[in-house]
């Protein structure tokens, strides 16, 4: 019994010699991991840039430390991803695998896979992206009693908009606005994205709703009636107010779309039910705020004409200011198949 006890604990000790006095030939410092190498999760990538539509690859790998090994073989890997929600408090359950077994949740079922370019590769694909998959994702490993993690954020190219319904500002609690944001084919926009819009030039006086349940808007010309003169240009933040019973605008967020945008040419001014009935005539369905803005701002979508749009609106995308535009036509949205 002693000697395998001597045998067991030879097998996790090592030695080094004194790294403060060389003189002491005989002292060692002795080493002790009584679970062996430590498992290591390690993302290649903090941070991926993607779009609608598209592919992307969260990276995600795993290695023993002092070793190359993936795995020590005595316990089955097993590899957790989970989406974090933007105040952090809670994580979504996106996949997991263990051995041969494989599993997708909610949203992400049909969508996902693990890449396994080798044994240590937990890198997770996510095909035919949505708005919705925005965010940041964690990659967790465990082996037996062994587990660590890794974070990956995934950013889409898209648009931030601000919206409030035909009612006027200041009209939507928090479950509101964000419906309104999917009706307009877009999703309630997160303060990175919003602060994001705000570098490039994004300038709006009315508060509007985040994904994380606060109220913000971005301000990059100080003035009275925006917190100011002499304030100095950000977002602004009037903090987390009441779900239910508080009422704002919303920040939206697009990408891009798969299908055309267009403007429909008509002879004559249409009523709002008439521009519905000359999209679908057309073959398509009259376009959404969402697809207006993501025309404007990620293709350079021009036209001097207003038109319908679903929520009833009737605005025009101008990259070039000039002056008389005339409002005879409707915007249409045709999905390609």
């Amino acid at each position: 019994m002693k000697s395998l006890l001597f045998l067991v604990l030879i097998s996790v000790c090592w030695a080094e010699p004194h790294p403060y006095n060389s003189s002491l030939e005989n002292e060692r410092i002795i080493h002790i991991q009584e679970n062996g190498p430590r498992l290591l999760v390690v993302a290649e990538q903090a941070k991926l840039f993607s779009h609608r539509g598209g592919n992307v690859t969260l990276p995600c790998k795993f290695y023993h430390e002092h070793t190359s090994t993936a795995g020590s073989g005595n316990h089955k890997i097993r590899v957790k991803w989970t989406k974090l929600t933007s105040d952090y408090l809670k994580e979504v359950d996106v996949f997991v695998a263990m051995g041969h077994h494989r599993k997708s949740y909610g949203n992400y079922q049909g969508r996902v896979f693990l890449r396994e370019s080798s044994e240590n590769d937990a890198s997770l694909i996510i095909t035919n992206i949505i708005l919705e998959d925005y965010g940041r994702y964690k990659c967790e490993v465990i082996e037996g009693l062994e587990d660590d993690t890794a974070v990956v954020a995934l950013n889409l190219e898209g648009v931030v908009f601000p919206y409030s319904p035909r009612l006027g500002r200041y009209n939507l609690n928090f479950h509101e606005a964000q419906r309104a944001c999917l009706d307009q084919d877009s999703v309630i926009a997160s303060f990175d994205q919003l602060y994001d819009a705000w570098r490039s030039g994004m300038d709006w006086c009315n508060a509007g709703w985040l994904s994380d349940g606060s109220v913000q808007y971005p301000i990059t010309k100080p003035r009275e009636p925006c917190g100011g003169k002499n304030t100095v240009p950000g977002v602004r933040n009037y903090g987390f107010w009441d779900k239910e019973k508080s009422r704002y605008d919303v920040f939206c967020f697009t990408s891009n779309f798969n299908g055309r945008f267009y403007y429909l040419i008509h002879p004559t001014k249409l009523t709002y039910d008439e521009a519905v009935q000359a999209c679908l005539k057309d073959g398509a369905q009259i376009a959404k705020v969402g697809q207006i803005f993501a025309a404007w701002k990620l293709l350079g979508y021009d036209r001097c004409d207003a038109g319908w749009l679903a929520d009833g609106s009737v605005p025009y995308p101008i990259s070039r200011p000039r002056k008389r535009c005339s409002p005879n036509g409707v915007y249409c949205f045709r999905a390609y198949n």
